[in-house]
């Protein structure tokens, strides 16, 4: 009798009654498809949900006077509560050593976000009618905007909150 743990290979192997494969977007052995958390792909393990998201929306500030590193969605849902700061719009992509490396940093170093800077993370690989908005091409660039979402700086290359702040208009 195969043991419990048995892949569904090594039950087909000892059983009498075969046992189909899994079905794509069904969990299975290792390797299989429908397995999450491949490496590189969404949902990997300790890594936000979407590209680049926060893991956690400092839009209610987790330090005093802390400013605010939030999502796309969390900005367009109220952008008027964050007019009284500097928006910076962050594009970065998963695939970004450089924007992995502003990522972790931000989120290592939440407390240090003046209280007068908004960071919005920017899936760079889906948002591709803010990109031509802004003259977006490439990942890894920041892009201040006002209360009305016109451009008032863009570059590209921090990889700190202090960089990031420093380049504001």
């Amino acid at each position: 009798m195969p043991s419990p743990t048995a892949t569904a290979s090594e039950q087909a192997a000892t059983s009498a009654t075969p046992v189909p494969p899994a079905e794509p977007g069904e969990p299975g052995e290792p390797g299989e498809p429908g397995e999450p958390g491949e490496p590189g792909e969404p949902g990997e393990p300790g890594e936000p949900g979407e590209p680049g998201e926060p893991e956690e929306s400092t839009s209610d500030a987790t330090a005093p006077g802390a400013g605010s590193y939030i999502t796309l969605a969390e900005y367009e849902a109220d952008p008027a509560s964050y007019a009284g700061t500097d928006v910076v719009l962050f594009f970065n992509a998963r695939w970004c050593s450089t924007c992995k490396v502003a990522r972790d940093n931000i989120q290592a170093d939440l407390a240090s976000i003046p209280p007068d800077l908004t960071i919005v993370v920017v899936d760079f690989d889906t948002a591709n009618d803010l990109r031509r908005t802004y003259g977006v091409t490439v990942q890894h660039t920041f892009v201040q905007v006002d209360a009305d979402g016109t451009e008032l700086a863009k570059w590209a290359g921090s990889v700190t909150v202090d960089q990031i702040a420093k380049n504001t208009v």
